[in-house]
């Protein structure tokens, strides 16, 4: 194990770093600084048309903060897709340090009583960096996205850093932005006012939902 604390880790994060293990069963871990960083804009949000259809449709509970444990977990677990993970057990454990003190959220989506999909990420200031989604459902974790670019709304967030961008990314937004650019972007939303909001009424949703479509 290292010696990184969940203090250096939010000190990292607000410098633009951010860790990343080897592999999943690997003990080293690294920073990372890409030279271009990946944001999705909020207030360019989009919302792909049939995933706005599933979102009216409600067919999973959403929930916030009450599995964080178990959807970090389920984000480093392997998938065909995804053979390994960057998320090690010091990263589970660091991230589990900072959820419990108010840094780490998670977003879920439920169906049946069960976890099937869901992301996590950090909260400073204005600034929230996601690190990482799962899926054991179709469109789970693209729901689950959705509820936080709201909720990141609503609660008066400036930056959403998505690290890297992805073609999964892509489809709602997602940009790469220099390094130098990020950093300016990040020292901004550090010293926003906002607080992530867990709770989000059906006409919030709809409102959003609709407002997104109309602009996508």
């Amino acid at each position: 194990m290292s010696d990184l604390t969940p203090e250096l880790l939010l000190r990292a994060y607000a410098y633009g770093a951010f860790p990343m293990a080897e592999g999943r069963e690997e003990n080293h871990i690294y920073w990372v600084d890409p030279k271009q960083r990946g944001i999705l804009p909020l207030d360019e949000f989009r919302l792909p048309r049939r995933l706005a259809r599933t979102l009216r449709r409600g067919p999973f509970d959403i929930r916030c903060d009450s599995a964080f444990v178990e959807v970090i977990r389920a984000c480093a677990e392997p998938t065909p897709e995804r053979p390994d993970s960057w998320i090690n057990a010091e990263i589970v454990a660091l991230n589990t340090r900072l959820f419990e003190m108010g840094f780490a959220h998670s977003v879920e989506c439920w169906r049946d009583g069960g976890l099937v999909g869901g992301l996590y990420g950090v909260a400073i200031g204005g600034a929230f960096f996601g690190e990482s989604m799962f899926s054991r459902e179709r469109d789970a974790s693209k729901v689950a996205l959705a509820h936080l670019a709201m909720r990141l709304k609503l609660g008066g967030f400036v930056l959403l850093d998505t690290q890297f961008v992805t073609k999964h990314l892509r489809q709602f937004g997602a940009i790469e932005v220099p390094r130098a650019a990020y950093r300016d972007l990040l020292q901004k939303a550090l010293a926003a006012k906002a607080r992530f909001y867990g709770e989000v009424s059906a006409s919030d949703a709809a409102s959003f939902v609709q407002s997104i479509t109309q602009r996508s």
